[in-house]
């Protein structure tokens, strides 16, 4: 026997789910009903959209073996579209679903209207004796089963709602609740549920479910299955926005279409069919969250919408802060929105690292519409900008300074931020100020880009940003020289033209490690063609043109192996002196990636010495440190360094074999496969 408070409401909850079940969420649905076997009191919390009504449902019902464990189920849908409450409003509405329902005539169910909720002078009057009757009425229904009370969508009431679930479970011992929040009640007693997003198969089959009700004939093979993958993944796997992107496909000419749409934003997508008002649009869905916050909570998630990654309290109190919210509310805020599910916690809370967070995207894009409307988004976007600005500088100093793991760990944490970086300076409004920031920004992680294999990334926020640069000034010569480094392996004839104009800038200016830096590439643009005497006269210029210590480009010591390198064919004494060099270079213990270009150039020609059995065991053990990512002798750490990897597996496995050696010198690229090792000597 049910009772609903609001059928259709209910059915639109219970229609989402197929035959089977809901798709994949097998396991969620028997830890429910295990749950609620085990536990008086069950509580499935989780984001906006992500499905918690749709489970409540299922796990409410027969099991798989057609049995239903519950004597009576009672819906009740929570009173709040998104207006105030009035005080008792809940008691009221579960007191009318139990004490007066109506028949309906279909199978022995019974439904009730939602009623009318009493207004606020006539709350305190009648909850007493609401509360009262109700208790008594469900100490009457109850029998040999247990009643379950299925509070939906408590969020407007949570504060209430813990009070009345604790007297009806203090006062019926025949009752189950089972409560569906963003958050949990906080009683001792609950089990909480928490409910993530689809896993990326499961988002798929739930598309691909939903799409053939929409559009019949859509197949999802080849370009089609790699489009409906992306939508899906763009939508985080949320099931309401991937059931309501299904809708579209009818609208849209491509799936690809739809994934190129959904990229811009999400909080457009809508469908009329679904009788619940949260579920009829993801921006509903979101906004129901949004009314339900404080104001300092609304300004903190409209703000932080600017971060498309993980960020920390701090970064958020930076640009946060100001206009009605204080720094020190900043932090309060985050909890309470990931506690909403609003945002995502990252790390542990009293781990070793302080706890980062990350703004769901249909949040995000919900936070950015309200920022825009408040006139708040420019702001924040050159708070965002300048922040970053800093944090490159920081992590560029880190990387000279001998700290080139947290270098690394800086760039990598932030890096979906940097790149939203430049796209705020790429804007046709931005000001040339944060043009400035971005190309400066991008110029201080050349190790990012150049040695930690991201070339591509490099020269596409370069050929967005150099258009916009100003005149040749030294900012711009230097972005355009790490532009040119980064095209040499693949596009000499770019990569020249831009060293044609970062020359004569930096001449003038009298920069010498920028024209050392020059030679460099130059070197590499040599080697690139084959012309290993010219590629050596380049690296040698480079050696002895930069300064020691230089920020902002290689150590001399990457020169120097370099040059090794270019000299084993021809003249491997020369080549071992180089190498040699590199090594007893001053600073050269402080930079791990020096130090393993030199180890590097030193096995090479050891090689081309004749000395194999040497070369073997010196790349192997340095293969096998940074493998394992342990300190370099002489180095306070070892960062990931797959370019140079490579090129110790290429080396080993040309000694393994009967062929000439083929070696590399520093170049960024954008791939650097593992050679497959056959054999391994003992």
């Amino acid at each position: 026997m049910w009772a609903y408070a609001e059928g259709t409401e209910w059915a639109s909850a219970a229609g989402r789910c197929g035959p089977d079940g809901l798709i994949g969420r097998g396991a969620e649905t028997q830890s429910l009903r295990e749950g609620l076997a085990r536990n008086r009191l069950v509580t499935v919390t989780g984001a906006a959209g992500v499905g918690k009504s749709a489970l409540a449902a299922v796990g409410a019902s027969a099991g798989s073996d057609g049995v239903c464990p519950w004597a009576r189920v009672i819906y009740v849908r929570c009173p709040g579209g998104g207006g105030p409450v009035a005080v008792g409003a809940l008691a009221a509405r579960v007191a009318e679903v139990v004490l007066r329902p109506r028949s309906t005539g279909t199978g022995g169910r019974r439904t009730v209207g939602a009623g009318a909720v009493p207004d606020a002078r006539g709350t305190r009057a009648k909850a007493r004796p609401a509360l009262a009757d109700l208790i008594a009425a469900l100490r009457g229904t109850a029998g040999r089963r247990p009643l379950l009370l299925l509070l939906d969508d408590a969020d407007a009431v949570r504060t209430e709602c813990a009070g009345l679930v604790q007297r009806l479970l203090m006062d019926v011992p025949g009752v189950r609740v089972l409560v569906t929040c963003r958050q949990a009640l906080g009683l001792g007693e609950e089990q909480v549920l928490r409910l993530a997003p689809l896993a990326p198969d499961a988002a798929v089959e739930l598309f691909l479910a939903r799409a053939r009700d929409t559009a019949p004939g859509f197949c999802a093979e080849g370009a089609a299955s790699a489009a409906v993958a992306r939508i899906c993944r763009v939508l985080e796997g949320v099931p309401l926005a991937v059931e309501l992107a299904a809708g579209q496909l009818d609208a849209e000419p491509s799936a690809w279409a739809l994934a190129d749409r959904l990229e811009q934003g999400q909080c457009w997508l809508a469908a009329p069919g679904p009788a619940l008002r949260r579920h009829r649009s993801l921006r509903s869905a979101v906004g129901a969250a949004y009314l339900l916050c404080e104001r300092p909570e609304r300004a903190v998630w409209s703000r932080s919408s600017v971060f498309r990654g993980a960020f920390t309290e701090p970064t958020a109190a930076y640009l946060c802060a100001g206009a009605g919210v204080a720094p020190q509310q900043v932090s309060t805020c985050l909890a309470r929105l990931a506690a909403a599910g609003v945002l995502e916690t990252l790390d542990e809370p009293g781990g070793l690292r302080p706890p980062r967070y990350r703004m769901t995207r249909a949040a995000r894009d919900f936070g950015a519409e309200r920022l825009r409307a408040a006139g708040e988004f420019e702001v924040a976007v050159e708070r965002h900008v300048l922040h970053h600005r800093r944090l490159a500088e920081v992590a560029e100093h880190l990387w000279h300074a001998g700290d080139q793991c947290q270098a690394a760990r800086l760039v990598r944490d932030n890096a979906a931020d940097l790149t939203a970086l430049v796209e705020y300076a790429s804007r046709p409004e931005a000001p040339a100020a944060q043009v400035t920031a971005a190309l400066a920004t991008v110029a201080d992680l050349w190790f990012w880009w150049t040695v930690h294999d991201h070339a591509e990334e490099g020269r596409a926020h370069l050929a967005r940003l150099l258009p916009r640069a100003s005149a040749d000034d030294h900012l711009t010569a230097r972005a355009r020289w790490l532009a040119a480094w980064l095209h040499a392996p693949g596009d000499p004839v770019t990569a020249r033209a831009l060293l044609g104009q970062v020359w004569p800038v930096a001449v003038l200016a009298g920069d010498d490690a920028l024209i050392g830096w020059v030679a460099h590439v130059q070197g590499v643009l040599a080697w690139e063609r084959g012309d290993a005497r010219t590629a050596a006269e380049c690296f040698r210029q480079a050696a002895d043109t930069v300064p020691l210590f230089a920020p902002g480009g290689p150590a001399p010591a990457v020169s120097l192996a370099a040059l090794a390198v270019a000299q084993a064919p021809t003249a491997p004494g020369a080549a071992g002196r180089s190498a040699r060099r590199a090594l007893a270079s001053p600073g050269v213990r402080d930079d791990a990636w020096a130090t393993a270009l030199a180890r590097y150039a030193r096995a090479y020609t050891d090689h081309h010495q004749g000395h194999t059995a040497r070369a073997w065991h010196r790349a192997h053990r340095t293969l096998a440190t940074l493998d394992a990512r342990a300190p370099l002798s002489g180095t306070q750490d070892s960062p990931d360094i797959p370019s140079v990897r490579a090129s110790l597996h290429r080396l080993l496995a040309d000694i393994e074999s009967p062929r000439t050696p083929r070696a590399t010198v520093p170049a960024p690229r954008t791939d650097t496969p593992v050679p497959s090792r056959t054999s391994s000597r003992k």
